[in-house]
């Protein structure tokens, strides 16, 4: 059983504040075993699939990985980079840029980069983090808006992993950051800024990732959450609610999904006369398979196919500034009050006393 934070041969070590952000995952690999293994892995997660466990146990390995794996594969090989898997690469980069700015704060964070499926995993973030000293944690998981299938599994995946450890320090976990006007900022100048360099289209779409709406009939927040970004940032971009709509893509499977779909407004947005097409996924905090391959490629191609004349993708806020200088003063806020941080922390003396307090229990 760990310590975290904390051994019997540490009494000098300084204390730290630990921060895990937490990303979705992606495979190592866009070959089919790969694709296989992280899909076995997220599907089989309670919080994304919420069916009878041995109903899909036998649905998930006898029907839907065998199909589903191959073709996700070819799909991964069609955005994958030298560098590797975008997801991976935009949330490497982000967790750099923000640790860089906590830096500056203090010395005493400490910021590890963990994914719920897949490599890095959480378990292994958490270990990296109490080995260096890490006695309090703040957990960002990096989804805007909160649903039980993201977020609710971030928290379940941390907890158990948190388990492992005997010493357990304090903990201050995120569940959501969708109305924050920082995030609003961003996304909004992210739109100004394409459309300045691309011209304006004849319509903005908000396309969030979807969810069966029997999880939001059970109480999921999520729905609520993405029409308020929406609503937030047609009030920044300052634009008539005619001239955006707010859709869910990603669906899978028979069960109805969060309406409208992407696929089918951007069919009927084709048809019925729109040229030009902006599109914009706030819901997703870096570029990954579901933006890069299925919006950008697939849905583009989609439109034209119905009429429409250009879909044209604005990029997630990836390891931009304004995204790392915000999710950096959300961590900022959630720690506070937190003596490491404090400006003129006296951790030679806080380390001193405590050696102290461990050599005379050791008399």
């Amino acid at each position: 059983m760990k310590y975290f934070g904390l051994t019997a041969d540490r009494h000098a070590t300084q204390d730290k504040v630990g921060v895990l952000l937490v990303n979705l995952g992606t495979p190592a690999a866009p070959e089919t075993g790969a694709v296989r293994r992280y899909l076995r892995q997220f599907l089989s997660d309670p919080r994304v699939i919420e069916l009878p466990r041995l109903l899909w146990f036998l649905l998930l390995n006898c029907v839907i990985l065998p199909i589903r794996s191959p073709r996700s594969a070819k799909m991964y090989r069609s955005v994958w980079t030298k560098d590797g898997s975008p997801l991976m690469q935009h949330s490497m980069a982000l967790a750099k840029n923000i640790s860089d700015k906590l830096s500056l704060q203090s010395p005493n964070y400490l910021l590890e980069m963990a994914m719920s499926y897949g490599e890095p995993a959480i378990p292994i973030a958490l270990e990296k983090l109490a080995k260096a000293g890490a006695r309090r944690l703040v957990v960002l998981p990096l989804y805007p808006q909160y649903s039980g299938s993201t977020t609710g599994s971030v928290f379940d995946g941390f907890s158990s992993a948190l388990q492992k450890h005997r010493w357990v320090g304090d903990v201050r976990f995120i569940s959501q950051y969708f109305e924050r006007p920082d995030y609003i900022a961003a996304l909004a100048d992210s739109v100004r800024a394409h459309w300045q360099k691309n011209g304006r289209s004849d319509k903005l779409m908000l396309s969030f990732h979807g969810i069966p709406k029997r999880y939001f009939d059970n109480g999921d927040l999520y729905h609520c959450h993405c029409y308020g970004t929406a609503r937030r940032l047609r009030e920044a971009l300052d634009v008539q609610a005619e001239e955006v709509t707010v859709s869910f893509q990603s669906r899978v499977g028979r069960e109805e999904w969060l309406r409208p779909y992407t696929d089918q407004v951007i069919e009927q947005l084709g048809k019925s006369g729109t040229q030009t097409l902006d599109v914009l996924c706030p819901g997703f905090a870096v570029d990954c398979l579901e933006t890069l391959e299925e919006i950008a490629v697939e849905n583009a191609e989609h439109f034209v196919k119905s009429g429409g004349k250009a879909l044209h993708y604005i990029p997630a806020l990836n390891a931009t500034e304004p995204h790392a200088r915000l999710l950096a003063n959300l961590i900022v806020q959630h720690a506070g009050g937190w003596p490491e941080i404090v400006v003129g922390y006296n951790v030679a003396g806080v380390a001193k006393e405590r050696m102290d307090k461990a050599e005379a229990l050791r008399k």
